[in-house]
């Protein structure tokens, strides 16, 4: 089954490794600088550098190590001027936005089939209900947080 997608985003584009920090705040390996809100991050993700072998099931068994995947199709129409002529790229839907946090940062660079996986958030594929569904959820979470941090729990108070 495929899925057409016909944006070419800026955030799908890979940033430049950050090489400017000070030493106490380099870690053992180079990333990238970015920020993300609630409303920039998702359950759908897009993964893109997939080698064009048939490997749906092998990366789809690899995603559902990170939980559970409801929704994983190979994105037919995604503009090809910025992929590689031997790559695809797929769109995989998370159950929950912790899931697809973990999945991103585990993917995002991972050596699959000899090609640099790159992982973005696809927020632009959210359904209206969705959104709703992710905010209202961030809502409660912060709100437990300061609720926690109030009473004087230990694990949520800030310094």
């Amino acid at each position: 089954m495929s899925e057409k997608i016909a944006v070419n985003l800026p955030h799908h584009k890979s940033k430049q490794l950050c090489t400017t920090r000070t030493p106490y705040r380099q870690g053992n390996k180079l990333t990238a600088v970015k920020v993300y809100t609630i409303t920039k991050e998702s359950q759908h993700l897009l993964i893109f550098n997939v080698p064009s072998l048939g490997l749906e099931s092998e990366l789809l068994k690899f995603c559902k190590k990170f939980g559970k995947v409801s929704g994983f199709h190979l994105v037919t129409d995604y503009k090809k001027e910025s992929l590689d002529l031997f790559t695809c790229v797929f769109h995989i839907f998370y159950a929950d936005l912790k899931s697809s946090r973990f999945a991103k940062k585990k993917l995002d660079n991972h050596v699959f089939y000899g090609s640099s996986l790159h992982v973005c958030y696809a927020p632009e594929l959210e359904s209206l209900d969705e959104t709703r569904i992710k905010l209202q959820h961030r809502r409660k979470e912060i709100s437990l947080r300061i609720k926690m941090n109030n009473s004087g729990h230990k694990e949520f108070q800030c310094k």
